[in-house]
């Protein structure tokens, strides 16, 4: 029996996080039993100059800042060979909305990447980036994800959502795009077959319900499309930020965490994030209904610029995975496993 959106406000208003986390357990182990996955990949962001100018954000800046800077087509190929070199196997692409770079320069960033590097699966641009290519450029999205994705563009990642509600959106992103643009952009590339996860960050001072809603509209675009890979919950890093206030606590992240796991009843994988939460939380989403680890990632600067950070590694990954009392799994961009410990 499918969570209603009525049932999954007070779960998470008035459920027991425990009791939830055993629900989800259940639920994570029905689908893997006890197999959870990782990816070794790199997160490239290729310039922090942005003009959305996001309250939430401590990574942007503005184009005539002392640091603001934009990646070489050559300095983007160099951190694509050390992830190669490392054994990655996906790089994910992001950045600011950088005026002035046409859909060329994408297009040449990609397909110089795919000539070098067959191997690596491109997993880039988020559903702001994708409007805003298509805005410059004075192109449909469907055209705009078309040319990317014959460029060499495999799957896009789900940032940029923070969560579906114009009202919280206003709030902590007045110039970024709405609800609907970003359900727009991700139904686009699944009509082309270009799957994406999606995520939620929680921590803005949202309700309950307003969480639920976020979950709602995702879980209804999976029903029409099959698109989404992964749903990935992460939390609000306030330090550094122009919107500040205190970081969430471990409980309201892992009680959501659970809740998603049970109320995404169609959306094959949950992501536990030890890039926000640290090791030891990371370690406790596996037994909450996370069946994934997400990325050793070899390079990460946005959670970083707030002040958080944690670092990784394939045995640090491998032995926090077997001490939660699962079995490790190195995975690729569509989950395939290709490398058991």
């Amino acid at each position: 029996m499918r969570i209603s959106t009525k049932q999954g406000v007070a779960m998470l208003e008035a459920g027991d996080p425990v009791e939830l986390g055993l629900q989800a357990d259940q639920a994570r182990r029905q689908r893997f039993d006890d197999t959870v996955t990782f990816i070794v990949d790199r997160n490239i962001n290729y310039t922090n100059v942005c003009k959305n100018e996001c309250r939430f954000c401590a990574f942007f800046r503005p184009k005539d800042h002392p640091d603001a800077y934009l990646l070489t087509n050559d300095e983007i190929l160099a951190k694509v060979r050390e992830t190669a070199e490392a054994g990655g196997t996906q790089v994910m692409i992001q950045g600011g909305l950088y005026p002035d770079l046409g859909l060329e320069y994408y297009e040449t960033m990609l397909r110089s990447i795919k000539a070098e590097f067959p191997q690596i699966t491109i997993h880039s641009f988020t559903a702001t980036e994708i409007q805003y290519f298509a805005q410059q450029a004075g192109l449909s999205i469907i055209d705009t994800l078309k040319r990317l994705q014959e460029a060499g563009l495999s799957s896009l990642p789900g940032g940029g959502a923070e969560i579906l509600v114009d009202e919280v959106r206003q709030k902590v992103s007045p110039k970024k795009i709405m609800t609907e643009d970003w359900l727009h952009v991700m139904e686009c590339a699944h009509s082309i077959g270009m799957k994406s996860t999606a995520t939620m960050v929680i921590g803005f001072g949202e309700t309950m319900a307003q969480r639920i809603q976020h979950m709602e509209k995702i879980r209804r675009l999976q029903d029409k499309t099959n698109g989404f890979r992964a749903f990935i919950t992460w939390t609000f890093q306030p330090g550094n930020t122009q919107l500040g206030g205190e970081k969430t606590t471990g409980w309201d992240y892992m009680k959501t965490l659970a809740l998603t796991r049970l109320y995404m009843d169609n959306i094959s994988h949950i992501q536990g994030s030890w890039v926000t939460q640290g090791e030891r939380i990371g370690q406790l989403t596996l037994a909450f209904g996370a069946d994934d680890l997400g990325s050793i990632m070899l390079e990460e600067n946005v959670v970083r610029a707030a002040g958080t950070q944690y670092e990784m590694s394939i045995n640090k990954m491998t032995d926090l995975i077997r001490g939660a009392g699962k079995e490790p799994a190195q995975r690729d961009t569509e989950y395939n496993v290709i490398r058991r410990f």
